[in-house]
């Protein structure tokens, strides 16, 4: 039996990249899977094939994750097809880069809308839902902790918003029985980011281990605090980047 037999998740963004990696662990270990994707309807269809092929029932919900109303639908969405929610996991993302004097107020607002106050909106709308037991997880950054190179002010102030918001969420939901942590990934290999991309080589000699994570990884550490290994965990920054902030 799996760690998360007849749990049920949702996790946003979860049709490529470390959003897949997750949908797909939770469901290897025995969750219903329900996730949010902005428009690649066929990669969402991949992911759903997978977790079906393990039994486990799967919900794909196209939803921008820079629409509150969207994402709060969602959450509604999971709850009435498997009829509870144990486990959120906010991951949908977005990576601006750039000086920043060229940043406009439109990209400030977007990303701070996917990036934060989804994650709110998202926890606020699985509140009414979730009990004792409940585990609300976030995907940050690496650089939320340590800024190395430039244009990425923007992004890193987004994740590092989360920080704040998971600290405060935990000390609210503690009494409830309901964990909130984050998980700040380094350099890992997807589409955004591939280890065969221009910039690799700089972003491994960042890390202490000198090498990209997989997506895996940083679902290994979802996985973990989603079950019963981080009942005691909370408020928590973990860090899953190789080293970056070492």
């Amino acid at each position: 039996m799996g760690t998360l037999e007849g749990k049920a998740a949702l996790v946003t963004g979860g049709s490529r990249g470390i959003g897949a990696a997750i949908v797909k662990r939770l469901a290897r270990d025995g969750a219903d899977v329900a996730f949010t994707y902005a428009s690649r309807a066929d990669a969402a269809a991949a992911v759903t094939a997978e977790v079906e092929a393990l039994g486990r029932r799967c919900l794909a919900i196209r939803a921008d994750s820079a629409d509150a109303d969207a994402v709060a639908g969602a959450v509604g969405q999971a709850v009435r097809a498997f009829g509870r929610l144990d486990v959120l996991v906010n991951n949908a993302g977005i990576f601006p880069y750039g000086p920043p004097e060229e940043v406009t107020v439109e990209e400030i607002d977007r990303t701070l809308a996917i990036h934060v106050r989804s994650a709110f909106v998202a926890a606020q709308a699985a509140l009414a839902h979730m009990g004792q037991g409940g585990r609300i997880v976030s995907i940050g950054s690496c650089l939320a902790h340590r800024v190395p190179y430039p244009g990425v002010a923007l992004y890193a102030a987004s994740k590092a918003a989360l920080v704040g918001l998971t600290k405060g969420l935990a000390r609210d939901l503690g009494p409830r029985g309901i964990t909130v942590n984050l998980v700040d990934p380094g350099s890992t290999d997807t589409d955004m980011n591939p280890a065969d991309g221009e910039a690799a080589d700089g972003e491994r000699a960042f890390s202490a281990l000198g090498r990209y994570g997989e997506p895996d990884d940083v679902a290994a550490m979802v996985a973990h605090l989603a079950g019963e290994g981080g009942r005691t965990v909370t408020g928590a920054a973990v860090a899953v980047d190789g080293g970056f902030c070492a």
